[in-house]
């Protein structure tokens, strides 16, 4: 791979990792750093509807989950870009064979080439 893709990957990486720590920061603001009482935007003593609660209970647990994917992403997206520095991105962590471009075009973050995320994923069906 040349200087030029791999500024491209970079600098394609570098936007997704920022976009994506905005979101987080938005999910920890907007529901994680929010009491029961001020995500309802109920403000009294009184108690909550039982369907209030859950329908609350249900929108924090989707923004957890939101939250823990978007970190596994980020993750993925900083070992990508320690790989451009030390120079083995594109280079496929189980065969060490190089992941094709247009792999890399689609999913820049990627660690494994398509035959060897293939055989993972009929693995983790399988349950082995």
């Amino acid at each position: 791979m040349n200087k030029k893709e791999l500024k491209q990957f970079k600098d394609q990486l570098e936007q997704a990792r920022r976009k994506i720590i905005g979101d987080l920061d938005h999910i920890e603001r907007d529901t994680l750093n929010k009491s029961q009482r001020d995500a309802s935007g109920d403000l009294s003593g009184y108690g909550f509807h039982m369907a209030d609660v859950a329908t609350d209970n249900y929108d924090r647990e989707l923004n957890l989950d939101l939250a823990s994917t978007e970190q596994k992403l980020l993750n993925d997206i900083t070992t990508a870009l320690k790989k451009i520095d030390d120079g083995s991105y594109g280079k496929c962590e189980s065969c060490e064979e190089k992941i094709s471009v247009q792999r890399l075009n689609a999913m820049p973050y990627a660690r494994l080439c398509i035959k060897c995320k293939e055989e993972e994923e009929k693995k983790a069906k399988k349950g082995g």
